[in-house]
């Protein structure tokens, strides 16, 4: 029986390390890109490929593309990680990174869908798309901005093709690099369980569970979406967890609500 084809671009740290097992435990043949290869103990997995590719050098990803279509079959599911962690201008790193990178991809692969497949297609962006981190730089958030805008556009023109595609917006979670750092500082675990409504920080592995959803039948009628994932911390007004967080929580007698009449 012909497996499926999981693509992950960016898949060698963070959420995408996670969804690579995820995917190799549902017996997938998963393909991954990235700029290094992951971890010596990640290389054992017969279901794994790896391809060490700069996603701004066009050239040579174009060739990888058509290499892993070649060696492992018509695609499944591409699912979209990457960042850009370079050195150089961090504006245009972000910019070819994130949105150049992830268009030319789709491009290129948009007629190598496997017809019985699910035929999804899924981008990590950030809550950062419309809200402002100012730990990170204008091009990141303008990159995440311009990737909502770029799965609502190739949902409806890939629509026709039966190709969904969706994006995932966390906010800060735990990853396997990050997790010791988080685990180690007890006021900043403190803080999130005060400011997240569900008391705690989400994980790589929660992010690849929606990722997953995404890619499956179980969300057949759905494309265009970004679905956020932040445990409800953006439902909040942000005076009023400025103001629990300084612990002012006395509120003006206009902004209770009514006693009811006995």
């Amino acid at each position: 029986m012909k497996k499926e084809h999981t693509l992950i671009v960016g898949g060698t740290r963070g959420t995408g390390r996670a969804l690579v097992r995820v995917f190799a435990a549902k017996r997938h043949a998963v393909s991954v890109i990235g700029r290094r290869l992951p971890p010596e103990s990640d290389l054992q997995s017969p279901q794994v490929d790896y391809w060490t590719v700069d996603l701004v050098d066009k050239k040579r990803l174009t060739k990888a593309l058509k290499d892993i279509v070649d060696k492992n079959g018509k695609l499944s599911s591409l699912i979209f990680c990457q960042r850009y962690r370079g050195q150089d201008d961090p504006w245009e790193g972000d910019l070819q990174t994130s949105l150049t990178a992830t268009k030319n991809v789709i491009e290129q692969l948009a007629d190598d869908f496997d017809e019985m497949g699910e035929k999804a297609i899924v981008a990590v962006g950030s809550v950062a798309s419309g809200f402002i981190a100012e730990e990170q730089p204008v091009g990141y958030h303008v990159a995440k901005a311009g990737l909502a805008q770029m799965v609502r556009y190739f949902a409806v023109l890939l629509g026709p093709k039966g190709i969904r595609i969706n994006s995932v917006s966390p906010s800060s979670i735990l990853k396997e690099e990050s997790k010791k750092f988080y685990m180690d500082q007890e006021e900043l675990r403190d803080l999130y369980q005060r400011i997240v409504p569900l008391g705690r920080m989400g994980t790589a592995e929660e992010i690849s569970n929606v990722i997953e959803f995404l890619c499956s039948s179980k969300s057949s009628f759905i494309t265009g979406q970004n679905i956020i994932v932040d445990g409800g911390l953006s439902l909040q007004w942000h005076e009023s967890l400025s103001r629990k967080l300084a612990s002012l929580t006395h509120l003006p007698i206009t902004h209770q609500t009514p006693k009811r009449r006995k």
